[in-house]
């Protein structure tokens, strides 16, 4: 019997109450995800955000890519557009020279004082038919660039600013960089070497004094770097030279008239007008820049003046005033040098006080009574006798008078030639200068001096130029000088044909082969003999081989001093330790110059080191000058060279200013500091010979606390490169 269905069960499935409980659940799920609808939208749209930022960013970084590229792109074009191998924007005047391999060595900074951008290409009737290019800063200036080849190997860029506003001076600096160092110019306030070490602002460069002005005795207008490129300024330039900046330092030429340095004006607004010329390394441009032949025209009695200076020692008798330098002051001096009979004679150099007052031409014959006679005895014991002359007429010379009728000197500006210019010169107070552009004069000159030396048969004059500010500040030449400096250019070449000439103060050129140049008068003290080499040095590249060093312990006494009998008379004396390290200095030098004799010191450890240095000096290093000094007479270089000249690639030997070398042959290392035993020394490449103790060492490297006594000297001799040890 089949039981009925369970009622309970019908029940459940289908009653009202369930219905209800699942329209409320479908409720909720539809109303979840209304919910969450938005944060989907939310969360879409922020991705999209994401998105468009990232393009937006990607859009504006490669805009700035294409601009940057075209910047560049368009100053690359601008910088290679002149010559070979220099980079030159003209819009920014900066200008970078490369040589053969790559390698920037000129970083320069063109027109400095223009403070003007826009830049045009010339007028026609302005461009030059020399394949020059030719731009234009309007109503402010005009470069001219052009190049050509000075050698083999060496190729110069000719760069000509002509101002167009008188009151603008075309200014270009040269940075000096680190690694990149300078040379040359002259002797400046400091002795820097090299350059970057000194500091000064725009100068005129003229000759001077460095106690009172920023250039020394001798200058030329060339500068070499260590990476083979060297600047030569046009004579006519009005040259203003300045050294300046703290981080970054910059070497600076300037062009610019004023009312004295350049006063005469030869085109009427400012030029600057110099050549860069590069080189494969600084010691291959500088050896063919250098003047070479320079025995042309040199006669057999001139190559015996040379040998015999390189030789034998310059005495050279001097005084403070006239009164104390007579006669007798002469003979008991050279008594004094015959007593040592270890030493040549050698030249005897007497002062301009040989006359009563300066100008007279003619020998006081109140202090020198019998003077001919003493020089024939001079003469006849070995010695060559100079006497010192100069331009400079004192108001008080017998002959200031007759300059004044004649018209000789050199007269006031604006005036009509009738009234003299008056200057001051050494212990003149009031002097004259002899106007040598006037044709009368030099024959006036010359007759007084053909006089005089055909009188006394003394050998030689020596010219005390002065320097540029010995000129009268306002003076007026019949013929209008470049600058002051070319009066002594003029002189010297006036009268070396008709006169001998053993040596000169100051130059802006080489005087004439067998003359000497000499460096300037040094203090006697420590600081003094540091600036000796740097000096040397710079005198030697700028194209002056054959130089006549200070004396031996410096020229004039101001601190540091002893009291001793110099030619029979009380004088101070350098301190005693400073004299022989400067006298192992001289040693070495090609001339070695005393005012001031060995044993005037009264002590035998000053005659000893003498004796001992004059025979190391015959025996070693006069053979080593001489050798030398054929080579200068050949190619123009320096018989005293920077380390850098043995090996141009070597960094250690760009900044070396303690060291020299004489040619390639002797390294000398003196000892420049007071109670000093010890110092750093630097070889070059090779294998070298210690003079001090024979041994042999290997160069290219730095030789640390190397001991050094007073009576010795630090020098080291070049051996074969096969050398062993």
């Amino acid at each position: 019997m089949l039981s009925p269905p369970d009622l309970n069960d019908f029940a459940g499935n289908h009653s009202p109450a369930n219905s209800i409980t699942s329209v409320n659940s479908l409720a909720s799920l539809l109303r979840e995800k209304i919910q969450n609808l938005p944060q989907t939208i939310r969360k879409k749209k922020s991705n999209d955000y994401k998105i468009k930022v990232f393009v937006a960013f990607l859009f504006l970084t490669i805009v700035v890519l294409v601009c940057c590229a075209y910047f560049l792109y368009h100053q690359k074009i601008l910088a290679k557009a002149y010559f070979e191998r220099i980079k030159f924007n003209k819009n920014d005047r900066i200008m970078k020279i490369y040589n053969d391999d790559g390698l920037e060595i000129i970083n320069a900074h063109l027109g400095t004082t223009l403070n003007y951008d826009n830049v045009l290409p010339c007028l026609p009737s302005d461009e030059k038919n020399d394949g020059s290019i030719c731009l234009e800063w309007m109503d402010r200036a005009r470069l001219y660039l052009n190049t050509y080849n000075y050698s083999d190997g060496i190729k110069c860029y000719n760069l000509k600013w002509i101002s167009l506003n008188e009151q603008l001076a075309p200014t270009d600096c040269f940075e000096m960089t680190t690694g990149l160092h300078w040379y040359g110019g002259g002797q400046n306030q400091e002795s820097a070497w090299p350059l970057e070490k000194g500091y000064h602002d725009f100068q005129p460069f003229v000759t001077g004094n460095v106690e009172n002005h920023e250039w020394g005795n001798v200058l030329k207008r060339y500068f070499i770097n260590s990476r083979g490129a060297a600047i030569i300024v046009d004579e006519r330039t009005p040259l203003y030279v300045s050294i300046r900046g703290d981080v970054k330092k910059e070497f600076c030429l300037s062009a610019k008239y004023d009312d004295f340095a350049f006063v005469n004006r030869f085109t009427i607004t400012p030029e600057l007008n110099y050549s860069i010329c590069v080189g494969a390394n600084m010691s291959d441009t500088h050896m063919q820049l250098s003047e070479h032949i320079l025995w042309d025209g040199l006669k057999k009695e001139d190559a015996g003046i040379i040998e015999s200076l390189l030789a034998e020692p310059l005495w050279e008798i001097t005084s403070n005033n006239k009164e104390t330098l007579n006669e007798v002051t002469v003979s008991n001096f050279t008594e004094d040098v015959i007593a040592w009979r270890s030493l040549k004679q050698g030249h005897v150099l007497i002062n301009e006080f040989w006359q009563n007052q300066i100008g007279d031409f003619e020998v006081d014959t109140n202090r020198f009574p019998t003077l001919d006679k003493t020089i024939d005895v001079l003469t006849r014991r070995g010695f060559r006798v100079v006497f010192a002359i100069q331009p400079f007429i004192s108001t008080e010379s017998f002959n200031f008078a007759e300059a004044v009728k004649k018209r000789l000197l050199i007269s006031e500006r604006f005036s009509d030639r009738r009234i003299p210019a008056l200057t001051r010169y050494k212990t003149l107070q009031s002097a004259g200068v002899l106007d040598l552009t006037n044709n009368r004069t030099i024959p006036w000159l010359l007759d007084k001096l053909k006089t005089v030396i055909n009188k006394y048969k003394f050998n030689a004059f020596f010219l005390n130029l002065g320097s540029a500010y010995d000129i009268p500040h306002y003076y007026q030449c019949e013929k209008p000088l470049i600058n002051p400096d070319q009066y002594k250019t003029i002189f010297v070449n006036s009268i070396q044909n008709a006169v001998s000439i053993f040596g000169i103060s100051d130059a802006i050129d080489r005087p004439r082969s067998p003359s000497f140049v000499t460096l300037p008068r040094f203090e006697s003290s420590w600081d003094g003999l540091q600036r000796v080499i740097p000096t040397i040095l710079t005198y030697g590249i700028i194209g002056y081989p054959f130089l006549i060093p200070g004396a031996v312990g410096g020229d004039y006494t101001n601190i540091d001093t002893i009291i001793g009998q110099v030619n029979g008379t009380i004088q101070e004396l350098p301190d005693q330790e400073l004299y022989i390290r400067w006298l192992q200095l001289s040693a070495f030098l090609p001339v070695v110059r005393f005012n001031r004799l060995p044993s005037s010191y009264g002590d035998k450890k000053v005659l000893d080191s003498a004796i001992n240095l004059a025979l190391l000096r015959q025996n070693r290093v006069t053979p080593v000058l001489k050798k030398y000094a054929k080579v200068s007479l050949n190619l123009g270089l320096p018989i005293i060279r920077p380390l850098w000249m043995l090996d141009p690639s070597d960094p250690s030997c760009h900044t070396v200013m303690d060291e020299f070398s004489i040619g390639e042959d002797i390294i000398v290392a003196p000892i420049l500091q007071y109670g000093v035993r010890e110092r750093e020394v630097y070889l070059p490449a090779g294998v070298w010979k210690d003079g001090i103790d024979g041994s042999l060492r290997k160069g290219n490297r730095w030789i640390h606390d190397y001991r050094v006594e007073e009576d010795q000297v630090a020098f080291f001799e070049k051996m074969p490169d096969d050398t062993k040890f």
